[in-house]
């Protein structure tokens, strides 16, 4: 176990504050992002139209065929995913801050020309914007965790992690009612205009606050200051570099590093595989609609986005009361969760009791927060310094492994339910046999420590111990 100060400065500090304000940007984030799928319905339902001549017509606002609506709503999935590498590199290189808050920016920006493009572009500029949206979509996470490696602790890390990616799970919960409120009430287009204004509120109090490096945030204190010099080698010690080499000969030879990447991939995987299975499930063998029940059906998200932080903080008090070291405490969280997932698909399949069923396929979703714990900070364990592109590495494999599930869900559903769930756990299982195997907590040797400096030559300055 590292040699390190157990506690920091106590009270609400400034790496916490980042902390609120990278939760609300995910929260908006993810908003922007399924805004635009909350708000299909309403745009290809027919309204009537009385022409001047009387004559009664019926349109669309969104009049393409169904097959090119579907190509609409999914692309933004590959401008997200050809920017997840470039997103990482932007932050280690730019800042991680800066990328963040440029994404969600631009992506606001985007969400609130997209009644424009949808009233006046043919289908081939409405995909070309959802492409370029998505683009923006994708440097996001990759960037944010740049910005942990300079504000994020060890002793902290999964729980300031964990707080902030909760953001997504809470948008999947609020998104889907608000929208319908808003285009039953005030009509779809205002949808675009909420949040993409809500996106450049945030955007303005991110940029005016939130730094890439801690000695470059006028407010903090001098304890707080010091407390992350003593333990993050990445971040208020260095200055962000310009050039930066990064070794991919070790990146795709590293077994800690496929680790990451299957555990991230599965995470993806099951929980898009799941969320698709549940109400098909539960409709085709109960004849129960879940999308009937209001918030039972959002209740696996909210279980998922509760639990996080709760995750989060078990985590670093495992590893800093060493009750057990971080390659164990990653290890334990993810296989643990993906084998317990497993086993209550398999129950899922078995019972012939629709609560049963439902509470089995409801827990495996909302027991993914115990991954989110591990995973998402395992790129900062192993090498900080290039924990924004191996986010975007192992989340470029996660995301198209997620894209293609509805296809590996319909393809198995044709031979029955059986092989589906089969399959699912089958993916489980072997996820948290070569995370067992494989993983690692540990620095690895080819992301060594920067130079320390000289104390001299980093001089403390005097700061308020406010906030």
């Amino acid at each position: 176990m590292d040699n390190l100060p157990r506690r920091g400065p106590t009270g609400f500090r400034r790496r916490h504050l980042v902390t609120v304000l990278a939760f609300l940007g995910i929260f908006i984030m993810d908003n922007l992002r399924w805004s635009f799928v909350n708000a299909i319905d309403p745009m290809t339902t027919p309204y009537k139209v009385t022409l001047d001549n009387g004559t009664v017509v019926e349109k669309r606002n969104l009049d393409f065929e169904m097959q090119v609506v579907s190509h609409v709503v999914s692309s933004s999935f590959y401008g997200y995913v050809a920017s997840q590498i470039l997103g990482g590199w932007l932050g280690a290189c730019l800042g991680g801050s800066g990328v963040f808050g440029a994404g969600v920016a631009f992506t606001a920006l985007f969400s609130l020309v997209m009644p424009i493009v949808v009233h006046g572009g043919t289908a081939n500029w409405v995909i070309a914007s959802r492409v370029i949206q998505g683009l923006f979509m994708g440097v996001t996470y990759p960037s944010i965790i740049a910005v942990w490696s300079r504000w994020a602790p060890p002793q902290e890390r999964a729980r300031l992690v964990t707080i902030a990616f909760s953001g997504s799970y809470f948008s999947i919960v609020v998104n889907p009612p608000v929208c319908r409120l808003i285009a039953n009430t005030l009509g779809w287009t205002i949808i675009f205009h909420i949040t993409g204004i809500l996106g450049f509120i945030w955007f303005a109090v991110w940029w005016t606050v939130v730094k890439d490096k801690p000695e470059d945030d006028p407010h903090i204190s001098t304890e707080e200051l010091k407390y992350l010099r003593d333990n993050l080698d990445c971040g208020p010690n260095d200055s962000i570099p310009k050039h930066i080499i990064y070794p991919w000969d070790k990146f795709v030879t590293s077994m800690p590093v496929w680790a990451i990447v299957v555990a991230h991939t599965c995470v993806s995987y099951g929980f898009i595989s799941l969320s698709i299975v549940l109400p098909m499930y539960m409709r085709d063998t109960y004849n129960y609609r879940l999308d009937r029940t209001g918030f039972l059906s959002s209740l696996p998200y909210l279980l998922i986005a509760v639990l996080m932080p709760v995750a989060g903080t078990l985590a670093d008090w495992l590893r800093n009361t060493e009750v057990l070291t971080t390659t164990q405490v990653r290890k334990t969280f993810i296989c643990s969760t993906f084998i317990s997932q497993a086993i209550l698909i398999l129950l899922a399949r078995n019972l012939n009791s629709v609560n049963g069923t439902l509470v089995c396929l409801i827990l495996a979703l909302g027991l993914s927060a115990f991954a989110w714990a591990a995973f998402s900070v395992n790129h900062l364990d192993i090498a900080p310094q290039h924990a924004s592109v191996l986010m975007g590495f192992s989340n470029t494999f996660a995301s198209i492994l997620a894209f293609l599930s509805p296809s590996v869900i319909i393809y198995f559903i044709r031979d029955g339910w059986q092989y589906t769930f089969y399959t699912i756990i089958a993916v489980h299982l072997f996820a948290a046999l070569f995370y067992w195997a494989f993983a690692s907590g540990e620095r690895q040797r080819w992301a060594p420590p920067a130079p320390t400096p000289e104390p001299e030559s980093i001089p403390l300055q005097q700061r308020s111990h406010v906030i």
